[in-house]
């Protein structure tokens, strides 16, 4: 395989994640197994050719599009890049937000803590995502070895759940090392947090356990805050009376210093709570699925007569696990899983044991390394970017907005939301990388790049994706999803996703801007739900030039509205977000620019069609 042939295997949509290139419903074996019928493979384009389009690639009208693309997207970089210089005047407000870099000449945008931990931690991260997998190995040959009865490839029930057993048990103990060395004396606290959910979930009558279990878990996340990870000297000194004057043994006292040299052995993360988020929506996996598997015990793979060993990844999920694979030690193995634990991505508890019980089929060692490449390119692309353009640094200084250009304002918001993009995109794949080496394969985050996505609906679908189908599955689908036929569905419909997007909203923190930021991506979504009903795609069958047209400026506006929100949410709040906007149209050059980029952003969009009928034209509807 050449160079080039490896690098467009690398970027294919099955090497981010084979649940994007088939149905939820086909088990990835039987794929595996037609990979070399050629007949299925051309009756497979030949049935995504007759719904979708001919090709635009090669016409008049692409042409000209790739000429604006050719110009705007170095025009765009050398904006950001002029902001950014040693020798513009407003370079001193934010130079003490770089740091020096790996490139010669160029200092690095340190200004952002998260990305600047993960950058730091990489080396160590690195080491432990090949150490890990190789203790597995050596616990699995040594302590736990499983020995295969079975005389062909697929193996026994018994064999399944002596797997589960030698992963969960390794998985188990590992998982306490892991806390106590990241959290130290804290990890008594998340496995205190962690017992209490179990007694909720299969302790209190079962009526009872859908609502206990989002009382607690939401309760956790407001205490979690608010208590800011229970320190033991802050608990000490509640509990201790008031000092006594002319006392010469404070007890109180005595006691504060204890629970302060408590709070000194936090090991390498001291503030546990702030990631523990993610958790939380593991705990409440495990409950809602233990929940539902009690009315549905005896149903099984062998009940719907499919095979245990290629299950499909809607048959992973939506198949309880057995009623003995809900103990303690398979839910501690679960909600605190090396890889995944930090950060995710979120894998439900019922996807979980079924691959600890049968190895997913989607694993294999070439996509593994496809994807790992991916994930450097991505790594070096962020890195040449905060040598380059200090956007980031530029905001978190606080400047004068009215200082800078339309151009200059318009680019930097843009590049600020990308960085966003990355910062959260690499360790969500390093983790998931680690995951696959260690033969797990949980759910891709980031299906797009920010700059993909023309609808606001559709971008929530791939935007931490695993944390939508989180949604869908827990909160969407038991409110009722949505419907738009009558009035009072719609109002309903609503609702839903208000609250949906209130939870996801404390979820990530529990700030105003983000509460803001929740309603407004709400309110943004309801323009092209009106859209699609006051422009149905079945009107203009016979028009589809037109339609795309129409549909594209509806795309513009979209755009607009979600860099809108994204920008009040996470990075300059709205504030930040009223002055860079008063920068812009502050004279007619700034009205000028925006009509300028509105056009670069049809442009765009229409690129973006374009590849989604691509796929189209593969059989591949991935609905964002």
């Amino acid at each position: 395989m050449g160079v080039f042939s490896f690098l467009r295997a690398t970027y294919d949509l099955d090497t981010l994640d084979t649940r994007f290139t088939n149905p939820s419903s086909t088990s990835y074996k039987t794929v595996i197994e037609a990979r070399d019928d050629a007949a299925a493979t051309k009756e497979r384009a030949a049935k995504g050719n007759s719904k979708s389009q001919p090709s635009r690639w090669g016409t008049p009208e692409f042409y000209l599009y790739y000429l604006v693309l050719v110009l705007v997207i170095p025009y765009m970089f050398w904006v950001a890049y002029d902001a950014s210089r040693p020798t513009d005047p407003k370079y001193m407000q934010y130079e003490r937000l770089l740091k020096p870099g790996w490139i010669p000449g160029r200092k690095i945008d340190a200004s952002d803590s998260q990305y600047n931990t993960f950058r730091k931690n990489i080396p160590y991260m690195a080491a432990l995502l090949l150490l890990h997998p190789l203790l597995r190995r050596a616990y699995n040959a040594i302590v736990y070895p499983v020995k295969a009865t079975s005389q062909g490839s697929r193996p026994t029930p018994e064999e399944a759940d002596q797997r589960l057993n030698q992963r969960a048990s390794f998985d188990f103990g590992f998982a306490l090392v892991y806390l106590v060395a990241l959290h130290g004396v804290s990890a008594a606290k998340i496995m205190l947090i962690l017992y209490a959910n179990y007694q909720v979930a299969t302790a209190l009558p079962r009526k009872y356990v859908p609502v206990a279990s989002w009382v607690f878990n939401i309760g956790i996340l407001f205490a979690n805050e608010l208590c800011r990870g229970y320190k033991f000297g802050e608990i000490a000194a509640l509990i201790a009376a008031p000092p006594v004057q002319n006392n010469l043994i404070d007890s109180g006292s005595t006691l504060v210093s204890w629970g302060k040299w408590l709070d000194s052995y936090g090991g390498l993360m001291g503030r546990w709570e702030i990631l523990f988020n993610i958790t939380v929506l593991r705990l409440i996996s495990f409950n809602l699925d233990y929940y539902w598997s009690l009315d549905r015990r005896s149903y099984s793979p062998v009940e719907k007569q499919v095979d245990p060993t290629a299950l499909s990844e809607r048959d992973r999920v939506s198949i309880p696990a057995q009623a003995r694979d809900f103990s303690f030690r398979n839910y501690v193995a679960y909600a605190v899983y090396a890889p995944l634990y930090l950060t995710g991505p979120v894998i439900t508890f019922n996807d979980f044991v079924s691959q600890q019980r049968y190895r997913s089929a989607s694993i294999e060692w070439t996509r593994t390394l496809r994807y790992a490449v991916r994930f450097a390119l991505c790594l070096l692309a962020m890195e040449v970017i905060l040598h380059y353009d200090y956007v980031q640094a530029i905001s978190k200084a606080r400047p004068e907005w009215g200082a800078y250009t339309s151009a200059q304002l318009s680019v930097l918001s843009y590049f600020n939301l990308h960085l966003i993009w990355l910062k959260l995109l690499l360790p969500w794949r390093l983790f998931r990388l680690w995951a696959l080496v260690d033969g797990v394969d949980p759910p891709e985050n980031m299906v797009r790049c920010v700059s993909d996505n023309p609808s606001t609906l559709a971008f929530w679908r791939s935007w931490h994706r695993s944390f939508y189908r989180w949604s869908l599955r827990y909160i969407y689908v038991p409110l009722g999803g949505s419907s738009f036929r009558t009035k009072r569905d719609a109002a309903r419909s609503i609702l839903t996703y208000v609250l949906v997007f209130t939870f996801v909203a404390l979820w990530h923190d529990i700030q105003l801007r983000l509460l803001i930021w929740g309603w407004l991506v709400v309110l943004f979504m309801l323009p092209e739900m009106a859209a699609g009903f006051v422009f149905p795609k079945s009107r203009w069958e016979g028009r589809p030039t037109a339609y795309r047209m129409l549909c594209c400026v509806g795309a513009v506006a979209n755009i607009f509205m979600m860099m809108t929100a994204n920008l009040v949410g996470f990075a300059v709040g709205v504030d930040g977000l009223e002055r860079i906007i008063a920068g812009i149209f502050r004279d007619f050059s700034g009205f000028c620019f925006i009509v300028s980029a509105s056009m670069a952003l049809f442009v765009g969009v229409q690129i973006m069609f374009e590849i989604r009928e691509s796929e189209a034209r593969r059989g591949i509807h991935l609905k964002c």
